[in-house]
């Protein structure tokens, strides 16, 4: 909150994924890629193969030009949009992880040396000391990866690292093993993957048979193994955090079928591709590449849906703001703003209280602090689209807003304000949509969409279906007419008694056809 917030219509999330996932498919490229230049220029050596060691030396420069040219431009990509859309996160992980980065630098630095010598080595030195580089260069990269693999798996499981604050707590992470194997593993895949399409250049079929077998050899295995290691990865991570993703958000659950068909397709590309190596073109190597690229995407995807609603486990939250109170934190604790507010705290905003004539533009500023690092007005996670389709006046919105962190299964911080900040901020959510008006329901299913599905799947097994199909519909009604008996934090949203017993006929229908499908 001591940073200004970077407005982009298309969303910060969804740039970020984008500056980010072509930057991993690329980084671990260079990991596996190392490994996979040295075995390949020793069994050229080996068998006196001159053809594939002129075909590696062509290699080795795409290698260079995607992993060091491309690579390093998109890696300091990276740095320059997190520290734009999530300043205080960044400012976090440099503080509490400097000694780490500092030595990820220097493997960095030893990694481009050593990637420019053994490119410009081929002819000026001798096999020995030019396999000498090539190892340089693949150990510092893994260790690159080996040092950057903590920080990433420690804001995804944090581990003790919020109670006791220590370096190693937070480094050795659960999940961080798991991870560790999962993406040098991929990376050893896509070394073969981005071996197919450089084959293509290779004029000698026999010569481009060999390296499409050998390229395969790389793949195949790999995606043998990853199902293992994924079920490992799955385990590290807590079954609540899982649990929260699969609600009536499931952001997980839609990239997990995508990331299963991707490995399958790719993993049946590679092993077709070992028994049809002749016949192997560029078109097929780019599908190759791209089939792969699609598994990564759902990967990055899939930890950062399950991540949510924070940026670092159970210490910030996406929007910057700290579940845990310290004495560091410049003010910005959910406990802290719950006391002060957030125009008071938050540096660089116009309204620092909320006037009539003021009210939606603090509504904006409030949006802006705790809404928009996930949401857009009109673009990705429109917030207008999504209030409008639920039809909610500023009223309901405000009553919502009290259970934020209840909706989709918990996958969104909570409100953190005073109470007129609130009712600013659902004054401006329903000038956007234009909802002032209560919306008109005429049915138990619109009931259902606009008031409960925020939070409530919609599924029999569902606390909401368990309670309501036990009772009988006018106990019902009256059980719905005050919402908070059932549950403190539910919204008191004063529904009319019409669509409570359209809410209760609706659910018991659906309890019935579940009933007989069964």
């Amino acid at each position: 909150m001591n940073y200004p917030v970077w407005d982009i219509s298309m969303g910060t999330g969804l740039l970020m994924a984008f500056v980010a996932i072509i930057h991993v498919f690329v980084s671990h490229f260079a990991v596996g890629g190392g490994l996979f230049l040295v075995l390949t220029e020793r069994k050229a050596f080996k068998n006196n193969n001159s053809a594939l060691r002129d075909w590696l030396k062509k290699h080795s420069k795409f290698f260079v030009l995607i992993t060091v040219v491309y690579g390093a431009v998109s890696g300091v990509g990276i740095w320059f949009t997190i520290g734009l859309i999530s300043p205080s996160a960044t400012s976090m992980l440099i503080h509490n992880f400097v000694w780490a980065w500092a030595t990820e630098w220097v493997f960095f630095f030893l990694e481009i040396s050593a990637s420019l010598f053994y490119l410009y080595g081929w002819e000026k030195l001798d096999y020995k000391t030019h396999q000498w580089f090539g190892w340089i260069y693949f150990i510092s990269a893994f260790f690159s990866l080996v040092i950057i693999n903590g920080i990433i798996t420690f804001m995804l499981t944090s581990g003790d690292w919020p109670e006791t604050l220590n370096f190693w707590d937070g480094y050795f992470n659960p999940s961080y093993w798991p991870s560790l194997v999962i993406r040098f593993v991929f990376s050893l895949a896509l070394a073969g993957v981005y071996a197919y399409v450089s084959a293509a250049f290779a004029r000698d079929k026999d010569l481009k048979s060999s390296i499409i077998k050998w390229a395969s050899a790389w793949v195949v295995p790999a995606f043998v193994i990853l199902p293992f290691v994924a079920w490992w990865y799955i385990g590290s991570i807590p079954a609540d955090q899982w649990a929260d993703t699969m609600g009536p958000m499931p952001t997980a659950t839609r990239y997990a079928t995508l990331i299963a068909w991707s490995a399958i397709a790719t993993f049946v590309l590679a092993l077709a591709g070992y028994f049809m190596s002749r016949r192997v073109n560029m078109t097929y190597g780019l599908i190759l590449m791209l089939s792969a690229l699609a598994t990564m995407w759902s990967f990055e995807f899939i930890r950062e849906a399950v991540r949510k609603p924070y940026v670092i486990n159970r210490f910030m939250y996406a929007n910057g703001l700290m579940e845990y109170p310290s004495d560091t934190d410049g003010g910005f604790s959910v406990e802290k703003i719950d006391q002060n507010g957030v125009l008071k705290t938050a540096k660089w905003l116009t309204h620092q209280a909320i006037t009539p004539e003021n009210k939606l533009e603090a509504g904006r500023d409030i949006f802006r602090v705790e809404c928009q690092s996930c949401h857009t007005v009109d673009s990705y996670r429109s917030v207008r689209q999504l209030i409008k389709n639920r039809g909610w006046p500023d009223s309901t919105i405000n009553k919502m807003l009290e259970g934020l962190d209840l909706m989709h299964n918990s996958v969104m911080p909570p409100f953190t304000g005073l109470p007129d900040e609130q009712e600013a901020l659902a004054a401006y959510l329903a000038d956007l949509a234009g909802t002032h008006n209560k919306p008109v329901i005429s049915s138990g299913k619109d009931v259902f969409h606009t008031y409960c599905n925020a939070c409530h799947n919609y599924k029999p097994r569902d606390v909401l279906f368990r309670r309501l199909k036990r009772i009988e519909k006018e106990a019902g009604i009256a059980f719905l007419e005050r919402l908070p008996r059932i549950f403190v934090r539910m919204p008191d949203l004063r529904l009319t008694e019409a669509e409570r017993g359209m809410l209760m006929d609706w659910v018991k229908d659906q309890f019935n056809q579940t009933q007989k499908g069964e």
